[in-house]
């Protein structure tokens, strides 16, 4: 850590009374000495960090950190403030400060550094010692650990079994009397077991490591944990197994993995952590996880691979919680285990869960479990729409009549390779529903909820229910794994509950509904939509034209664009599509290719708009507003969305009505003007992609250009007074606006 911190990063007199001017004091110190590039980049970074959790800890200690592309080279700067700055922590001020400053590409050795660092934190003689420094020299050298004794002395590895390996500066003067309950000089379970290296380099990891944590679970495991009081010298000590991290994964997820250790030796139970951060992660043994009475999960990021540890009782936490109540957490635990609460593997981590924020609403989660089923099916949809088009393309519209190729097939007749195509295409499509309902239940409730999604998507198929049909199937099918799961099983069924049993019951549940009770209704549902469309004329399909030109624009490859999109789709994803299906289809294909292209052609014919990374965008966005990647907008709606958006909304609006007054049709669900051969009328579809590009591109320009010159009147209308600094922030917030 010696090139980490020296004494210009250290400010024992800090005189911040708010955690952003303590951050912002130690900032300019690693600015001034070229450790920092930006200081309010850098500064913006750690606000975001603590924006996500407080960074406060009890014991009077704050720890703001991130990683940040403007730092050049891991940093820690300290500083001690006699009057306490509140970082968030229960127990009130902190007065002991690190920043940390991690670059943005920082590689495991210096991530590793820092995270011992952490460790240390949890170590009241090395806190104290900093409290107590007299100046900055004495407290760097503390920090990087080279006034400890027991990180030279010949025996330091052995003298410190709480240090778990984490740093030297655990093994500070006075602690192998605190961490050695048991009279003996050398402790024979070794939380540390392997030696650590000189220096505060000694790897966090290491401790976490399989070698070390199959070692505790061995022979010593039978004489207890250092300190140990709960076992005797025949009996085994109650064993726990724990998973920490956290959303940066520098400070918190290594400090709650110390401080449950710690608790765990003092309690007498045997702790080993996985620490899943920064620096990576090794895996605890199976077979430790196995020999387990109890899990602990101390996390504020999803936990990798969670499933490993089911059947555990379980206690699931933030990592705050495992650093601050880290003894009442490991008597939790072992409560549960005594009233045989195994409760972790009924239902892990669900695709949706791991993949965003467990407080979300009901709402947020429900939609994105449909657009789990809906991204896994429009690859299927693409794959087999194109297809089923280049078959009629090359085989002509009879083509869907063409006997199987299977019975007939000549490699010299264009008929043939057409019918090849449209039958593989059709292949495809028969899995459109079925993907969806069994992904829409996977997001639901993960593997288990595959197979009876992909069950109610094939009955759905069956009784006609179509597109709406898979997805009741796939939320009931998901609804009703997530049920099973909640049920509490005997540990003998438990290795038996993912492959036989929950397919099993679910299976049957989900066809029972679907023939008996509700998909009769669904079914007529589907029929009486299906019937609407194709009573579709005039008017009324123009309006239907307009407002999914709308929705394919407002978010731009969003929920609300794919709803559109899908409901198109579903309406081709038959062999023989009806006209009014084919004409919606054709009307959001080409609303989707309006923004994109209109911000290329904005870009093109008023560059001074635009910013230089605007432009650069704007050249890839002709390709991709031809290829109908409706995305290539969203660098641009992004950076000024109250005009581009609406811009946007208003072109695809009008193209989507004017493909349906030309009563444009297309039988691909893909493709752009690649696939403008298969499109009915194509000569008038073009011309409706085109009057929406202008519009829009119209709108753009005259809205950017009022606003361009709102900053230009303001500034020839300022205070001479006001310098140019002020006409520069006006500047500033105009571009930002």
């Amino acid at each position: 850590m010696s090139d980490m911190i020296t004494a210009d990063l250290v400010d024992l007199d800090l005189s911040a009374d708010t955690k952003e001017a303590a951050a912002r004091a130690l900032a300019e110190r690693m600015v001034s000495l070229g450790r920092v590039t930006d200081l309010e980049g850098f500064l913006a970074d750690v606000a975001a960090r603590e924006a996500q959790m407080p960074t406060g800890l009890d014991g009077g200690i704050g720890i703001p950190h991130c990683r940040s592309a403007h730092v050049t080279e891991p940093t820690l700067g300290f500083g001690r403030s006699s009057a306490g700055i509140d970082f968030g922590a229960p127990d009130g001020p902190a007065d002991l400060i690190f920043l940390i400053a991690a670059p943005a590409g920082a590689d495991d050795a210096h991530l590793t550094i820092l995270s011992s660092l952490a460790r240390q934190l949890m170590n009241t003689e090395f806190t104290d010692a900093l409290r107590s420094a007299g100046d900055a020299r004495t407290a760097a050298a503390l920090i990087r650990g080279e006034d400890a004794p027991a990180a030279t002395a010949p025996g330091a590895a052995e003298d410190t079994a709480a240090a778990s390996g984490a740093a030297s500066a655990d093994a500070a003067a006075g602690s192998t009397a605190q961490d050695t309950a048991a009279p003996a000089p050398t402790p024979t379970a070794a939380p540390a077991a392997v030696p650590a290296p000189a220096g505060p380099a000694a790897a966090a990891q290491t401790a976490d490591a399989t070698a070390g944590a199959t070692e505790r679970t061995g022979a010593g495991a039978a004489e207890g944990p250092a300190g140990g009081s709960g076992a005797g010298a025949g009996e085994r000590p109650f064993r726990v197994v724990a998973v920490t991290s956290c959303p940066t994964g520098i400070a918190h997820t290594y400090m709650a993995a110390e401080s449950l250790e710690n608790a765990g030796r003092e309690a007498g139970v045997e702790v080993l952590v996985e620490t899943q951060g920064s620096a990576g992660f090794t895996r605890l043994d199976p077979a430790v996880i196995a020999a387990a009475d109890g899990v602990i999960f101390a996390h504020d990021v999803p936990v990798r691979d969670k499933d490993r540890f089911a059947g555990k009782p379980t206690v699931d936490v933030g990592v705050k919680a495992g650093i601050n109540r880290a003894a009442e957490l490991i008597g939790e635990v072992r409560g549960k285990a005594e009233r045989g609460e195994a409760t972790s593997g009924a239902a892990p981590a669900t695709p949706v869960e791991r993949a965003g924020d467990s407080t979300e609403g009901y709402g947020t989660k429900l939609r994105k479990w449909l657009m789990s089923g809906v991204s896994y099916m429009v690859p299927f949809v693409a794959a087999g729409g194109l297809l089923i088009a280049l078959g009629f393309a090359i085989g002509g519209y009879t083509v869907n009549k063409a006997p199987s190729v299977m019975d007939h097939f000549l490699w010299t007749q264009a008929d043939s390779w057409g019918a090849l195509l449209f039958q593989i295409g059709v292949v495809s499509f028969g899995f459109l529903v079925p993907v969806l309902a069994g992904y829409i239940a996977y997001g639901m409730a993960d593997r288990p909820g595959l197979v009876p999604g992909f069950v109610g998507g094939a009955i759905a198929l069956t009784i006609n229910a179509g597109f709406l049909g898979g997805l009741v199937a796939g939320l009931v099918a998901g609804g009703v794994v997530m049920a099973i799961q909640r049920v509490r099983i005997p540990a003998a069924l438990r290795g038996i509950m993912p492959v036989v049993v929950i397919p099993l019951i679910s299976s049957a549940i989900v066809g029972f509904l679907m023939f008996v009770v509700i998909g009769k209704p669904i079914a007529s549902a589907q029929k009486g939509m299906t019937d609407w469309l194709n009573g579709l004329t005039g008017t009324n399909a123009i309006l239907l034209g307009a407002l999914l030109g709308l929705m394919m624009c407002f978010d731009l490859g969003g929920p609300v664009n794919k709803v559109a999109y899908t409901f198109a789709t579903a309406g081709i994803a038959v062999a023989s599509p009806s006209d009014s299906a084919m004409k919606i289809m054709a009307a959001v294909m080409a609303a989707g290719m309006v923004p994109p292209l209109a911000m290329a052609l904005a870009t093109t014919v008023r560059g001074r708009l635009f910013t230089q990374t605007e432009r650069e965008n704007g050249k890839a966005a002709w390709v991709l507003g031809a290829s109908f990647i409706s995305e290539g907008a969203i660098p641009f709606a992004a950076a000024d969305p109250l005009r581009v958006i609406p811009s946007a909304m208003v072109g695809g609006a009008l193209t989507g009505a004017l493909s349906m007054t030309f009563g444009a049709t297309l039988r691909a669900p893909h493709g752009g003007i690649f696939v403008v051969p298969l499109i009915g009328n194509p000569f008038f579809y073009l011309i409706a992609i085109a009057a929406g590009v202008c519009v829009t591109t119209a709108l753009v320009v005259v809205l950017k250009g009022m606003r361009k010159q709102a900053p230009e009147a303001a500034a020839a209308g300022t205070d001479p007074a006001a310098g140019p600094a002020t006409a520069a922030r006006e500047a500033e917030h105009t571009v930002a606006a």
